[in-house]
């Protein structure tokens, strides 16, 4: 049988034509395939535009929570702060969280016990009462005070005027808040410490 010679000068192109057809006929059946990643969804926003507070729940009626603890609950700090969107006044205290009454109330603001009429700015006033409340540990010979801050705080916020203590007789403890306008307030606790927490809608 003749054989078939193959000049040696063709060799290489021919190797390079099998090579070329081993490649397409024999290229694997397998795919990579890419998974995007997994995305999570964001939890909705709590707060409006630019990230004030809306106050749910927020009115312009009285808030009212009866006294429960036995312990009269010890003034130890007031303070005030603005806030997006509101104005917040804090009441701690050193032990317990009093029961509370915070509303609008008209002028002439009195003081408790004595009646005397204490002036207050602002157009409006809100008052904001605790019981079974106060500033001084009486169980103690001395009665010392617990909170020896001021007893009238401007804190130049936008909406409260200005802070005036105007009671602390018979277990209750009583502030009013001035305020430029009648607005929307709400009131909330804390703990660790225990604190009173009243904001007031500003603009």
């Amino acid at each position: 049988m003749a054989v078939l010679r193959i000049p040696i000068a063709f060799r290489p192109a021919v190797a390079a034509f099998g090579c070329a057809a081993l490649i397409v006929g024999c290229g694997s059946t397998t795919s990579t395939t890419t998974s995007a990643p997994a995305t999570v969804a964001p939890r909705p926003s709590t707060t409006g535009a630019a990230g004030i507070d809306p106050m749910p729940g927020a009115a312009t009626t009285p808030v009212v929570v009866r006294a429960t603890n036995r312990t009269t609950a010890l003034l130890t700090a007031v303070r005030a702060a603005r806030h997006e969107g509101y104005d917040r006044v804090v009441f701690q205290f050193r032990n317990v969280l009093p029961g509370y009454d915070v509303r609008y109330v008209s002028r002439p603001v009195r003081q408790d016990g004595s009646g005397r009429i204490v002036p207050v700015k602002g157009a409006h006033v809100a008052r904001i009462r605790m019981e079974n409340a106060l500033d001084a540990d009486l169980t103690k010979s001395t009665a010392p005070r617990t909170y020896r801050g001021p007893s009238r705080l401007s804190p130049a916020t936008p909406e409260i005027a200005e802070l005036v203590q105007i009671g602390g007789f018979e277990g209750i403890l009583t502030w009013a808040a001035g305020l430029h306008d009648r607005v929307d307030f709400r009131v909330t606790t804390l703990r660790a410490p225990p604190r009173l927490v009243v904001d007031f809608r500003n603009h």
